[in-house]
């Protein structure tokens, strides 16, 4: 029975060897991972969707949070990327800091509930609802091969030469104040225990500033009135619907409709008073947008440029809006 068995298995592969070897090649196509990353035009996610919130306010428009599709650097897709336009191929060391894929996934995650926490205090404020911070945590998450410093991942930072830092703009803007080469004392907080450690700044010319090498993430603890919730899917992360979040959480604290009817949607992250920060992939977030019907996109002046460039080179017919604050949105938005 088996000598049958295997004969017959024998000579199937013998008759169809060709195509079995198609088979294989294929599967592993579609399984071998190279180092780059594919970037296409996403799309729109409603933020009405998105919201656990109590409120009697409806808005006649949409307010959207767009976003980029990026794909793994299978073989297949890069062929593709060489064919399509509007696929870019790019490689991963470009984005990643050396970190793999996953791990980039992973950290986007983090900085996405962050981000929905600053889109949360910010739109409070905003509205002049309620919202009491009741505590901040900086999570030092990542440290650079140019940092000369005692600090580890993981610390918590609670002061730079007894300066206290609530957020990264805290440290950012205090930095701006010492000179390359300063060495400073950071105070962290590990396991409950306060240590003292140092740090050396050094000067970053891809961005003209000083830095000292590390990114940290902001935790807060806070209470409002009215409670509200952002859903958000796992396959989701990164801090860019920042400023959507905001707007969208905003007109359901108010009464005033800003959406007046039309379709809005934008990028760009938020921080917890409101300031609109840079952002990547503008363009394959205008292209989405535009291709979803959007009538207004708001987008962060430091990407103003690039989204002018990729509407006026496709001739997209999409408002885009340059804003550096929330409060620029909704001035916009109340002045339709």
């Amino acid at each position: 029975m088996f000598t049958k068995l295997y004969e017959k298995i024998k000579k199937y592969i013998k008759e169809n060897y060709l195509f079995l070897i198609g088979i294989i090649v294929i599967l592993l196509l579609f399984n071998i991972e190279l180092p780059f990353v594919i970037y296409r035009s996403g799309g729109t996610i409603d933020l009405k969707d998105r919201l656990e919130i109590e409120t009697e306010y409806k808005e006649k428009g949409k307010l959207q949070m767009s976003y980029v599709t990026a794909m793994k650097g299978i073989v297949p897709f890069i062929l593709l990327s060489y064919i399509i336009p509007d696929w870019d191929l790019v490689p991963l060391k470009e984005i990643t800091n050396e970190k793999s894929y996953d791990e980039v996934i992973e950290e986007g995650k983090v900085y996405l509930n962050e981000g929905i926490d600053n889109a949360i205090m910010a739109a409070y404020k905003e509205a002049g609802a309620k919202i009491d911070i009741t505590k901040t945590t900086n999570t030092v998450l990542y440290i650079s091969d140019k940092a000369n410093t005692s600090i580890e991942v993981g610390d918590e930072i609670i002061s730079v030469n007894d300066y206290q830092i609530t957020s990264l703009d805290d440290l950012k803007e205090y930095l701006k104040t010492l000179k390359v080469n300063d060495k400073v004392n950071i105070k962290v907080m590990k396991d409950n225990e306060y240590y003292d450690k140092y740090a050396y700044l050094y000067y970053e010319e891809e961005d003209d500033s000083l830095k000292i090498g590390i990114s940290f993430k902001t935790d807060y603890e806070y209470k409002t009135e009215i409670p509200v919730k952002v859903k958000m899917k796992d396959s989701e992360s990164g801090s860019s619907g920042g400023l959507m979040m905001s707007l969208a959480i905003y007109n359901a604290l108010t009464e005033n409709d800003i959406t007046k009817g039309y379709n809005i949607a934008g990028t760009g992250t938020i921080s917890n008073d409101g300031i609109v920060g840079e952002i990547g992939g503008v363009k394959y977030k205008v292209l989405g947008a535009s291709k979803n019907g959007v009538d207004i996109f708001f987008c962060p002046k430091e990407n103003y440029k690039e989204a002018m460039d990729i509407k006026k080179k496709r001739d997209l017919d999409i408002e885009i809006v340059k804003v550096k604050t929330l409060e620029d949105a909704i001035k916009y938005l109340n002045n339709l």
